[in-house]
């Protein structure tokens, strides 16, 4: 399968199916000295895993995380850095029964059609669990990104149309009580993660193709459950005067001409609602028949509050790999790097 590495000198690459033996991710591109340990990884881990709260999915998974290589007493190598996650709950027998189904909102059709072949055991790689592998990256990333001053912080600022503030996954009240109405329903809905990056110079991202904000929607997009990206003030620019739009340099969310002017680095994206819901939904055979389909197994409510991890480390992935680039882009820089 092509197109599952991402970075060009800060490259990771993910591996592995939602019910396969593992999943994980290899890093390539990583500075040799880094202090780096595998509870490093699992505290970015944690954060995403299953079973935590009763909108998540109930699959009981330790998402212990396993440095296989690039790692030498504490420290990185400077060499390909292999880290896996053992799959212990997954339960195929959940999936039998939509073997020759497509489920509505889903990538069963698309893959087959891709492939001629699919993982209908939870969606293989179009699972989310797939993020396990970009939650690696973005924890080692993170740690490379402090060492140079800069702080990357998502979270959940709507669920549905209620608003959220700012933390580390918590809900309010009235939110837990219109998901629990939703999962006794059935249904699911989506939500909006919000992302600020502090700490990064000016000058950082290419100016024609590879734009901070483009390479930045491109990391996000490539996200299963995301839909849209805005920086600043989004689609509410476009009903701005420019005399208006100047006024705040914050309408901009940080980068002007692709590339970052020194202030915070600021974005929403929107998360659709869990495709796996139990209320009866039309849905196509393979042989593209209309049959009536309810998904049954254990699915998140919502998934915005378990992405949201998974948004601050391609943020983190992307932003390293651009300031490395970025480290070549002038002579002085290039000087003070080689010295023989």
């Amino acid at each position: 399968m092509a197109g599952s590495g991402f970075g060009t000198l800060f490259r990771v690459t993910t591996f592995g199916e939602s019910h396969g033996a593992a999943v994980g991710a290899v890093i390539d591109g990583c500075p040799a000295g880094l202090t780096l340990s595998e509870a490093d990884i699992q505290r970015y881990l944690d954060r995403r895993r299953p079973g935590q709260t009763a909108s998540a999915s109930q699959r009981r998974e330790a998402d212990q995380c396993r440095i296989l290589s690039g790692v030498w007493e504490g420290r990185t190598l400077g060499t390909p850095i292999a880290a896996l996650v053992e799959n212990r709950d997954a339960n195929a027998a959940d999936y039998e029964a939509l073997k020759h189904v497509y489920r509505p909102g889903h990538a069963d059709y698309t893959y087959e059609q891709k492939y001629g072949i699919r993982d209908y055991r939870g969606g293989g790689r179009s699972s989310g669990r797939e993020t396990v592998g970009r939650v690696i990256g973005g924890a080692v990333a993170a740690k490379v990104l402090s060492a140079l001053g800069v702080t990357v912080h998502a979270w959940v600022s709507q669920i549905g149309a209620l608003p959220q503030g700012e933390g580390d996954g918590g809900i309010s009240w009235e939110t837990e009580a219109y998901l629990h109405g939703l999962r006794q329903e059935g249904d699911s809905v989506g939500g909006v993660i919000s992302c600020r990056i502090s700490g990064v110079p000016a000058g950082i991202g290419e100016p024609v193709f590879d734009k901070l904000d483009a390479e930045l929607s491109k990391a996000m997009m490539s996200i299963g459950a995301v839909k849209a990206i805005a920086f600043g003030a989004g689609f509410s620019a476009a009903e701005m005067r420019g005399s208006e739009y100047n006024k705040n340099a914050a309408h901009a969310g940080g980068v002007v001409g692709g590339i970052s002017d020194g202030t915070a680095l600021c974005f929403q994206v929107a998360v659709k609602p869990t495709p796996s819901i139990r209320r009866r939904q039309q849905a196509l055979d393979r042989e593209l028949r209309p049959v009536e389909l309810a998904i049954g197994g254990r699915h998140d409510v919502v998934i915005a509050p378990r992405a949201a991890v998974v948004v601050e480390s391609m943020a983190c992935i992307t932003l390293l790999d651009l300031m490395m680039r970025h480290g070549v882009s002038r002579m002085d820089q290039l000087k003070q790097q080689i010295r023989y």
